[in-house]
């Protein structure tokens, strides 16, 4: 029973076993939860994030074992429970074309594992599987605010 649930979270309740792009389809999940945690006061948004991704390891590391190891293409947790770390603290991402901007940064880093990016998978268990896509959240929350203030200056002149 315990066994199926954490499959069931580690797979975003099915949405990590799409046929195509099932990291895309699993991160979906991440994007209420990021409009949701970026309504809250900035230390219960990191708070609620870090008690997420300390979630994320065991989750996605048992999920592993009983996947066969290694980080599975079907473990979405990762990706979903870590995209809020992408627009932590950015009111802005209330807006819809902010947050779909920064989905899009999130998944590109994510699939493409620039440096340092990469580097995160070496480590290993479920911390490896998670510190990935901890590493493409940030990466992608420091280029959203950048595109923000290039964008605010942009309109002031």
């Amino acid at each position: 029973m315990l066994e199926t649930l954490n499959l069931w979270l580690a797979t975003g309740f099915g949405l990590g076993l799409a046929p195509v792009a099932p990291g895309t389809f699993g991160s979906l999940l991440g994007i209420p939860l990021a409009w949701w945690l970026v309504g809250r006061p900035l230390a219960h948004q990191g708070a609620i994030i870090a008690a997420l991704l300390a979630l994320a390891v065991p989750v996605c590391h048992y999920a592993s074992l009983q996947l066969g190891g290694g980080d599975h293409g079907s473990i979405v947790a990762d990706e979903y429970l870590a995209f809020p770390l992408a627009v932590i603290g950015l009111q802005a991402a209330r807006h819809p074309l902010v947050m779909a901007l920064a989905f899009a940064i999130f998944r590109f880093f994510d699939a493409v594992k620039p440096p340092p990016i990469h580097l995160a998978e070496y480590v290993q268990g479920g911390v490896g599987i998670v510190l990935d896509d901890v590493v493409a959240a940030l990466v992608t929350w420091v280029v959203v605010v950048l595109v923000l203030k290039l964008w605010q200056r942009r309109r002031r002149a």
